[in-house]
């Protein structure tokens, strides 16, 4: 076994220090609206942060309900496989923050102002 495969053995496995309240693959597959097997499929890809408990089961966060739901729109709405998601969804996040950094110097709430 080699040592990238080790260690995403134990990054896949690794359970939180505290517990946290979390979902279940079945549970987080309804509340998402997602067949589980592409919630796994999701995981895999690394879209979808989610660890296995002490029985192996894929355990969620419950942020990651939302974070599915976008996904699903995003692939929905842009007509893109759910490989370049990572991407779009990257991008997004990040035009976000310069939009965002943009109006907190400038100290507008909304666009340039047309006046």
């Amino acid at each position: 076994m080699t040592q990238a495969t080790q260690a995403n053995q134990t990054t896949q496995s690794a359970q939180p220090l505290v517990p946290l309240p979390h979902r279940r693959l079945e549970s987080f597959s309804r509340a998402a609206g997602l067949h589980p097997d592409l919630v796994r499929r999701l995981v895999a890809l690394g879209l979808l942060e989610a660890w296995r408990d002490a029985s192996g089961d894929l355990c969620f966060p419950p942020s990651q309900v939302a974070a599915a739901r976008r996904l699903q729109r995003l692939h929905a709405g842009f007509a893109v496989n759910y490989a370049s998601l990572g991407l779009v969804a990257d991008l997004l996040d990040r035009i976000a923050e310069l939009e965002a950094a943009l109006r907190a110097r400038t100290g507008t709430t909304g666009g340039t102002p047309w006046t």
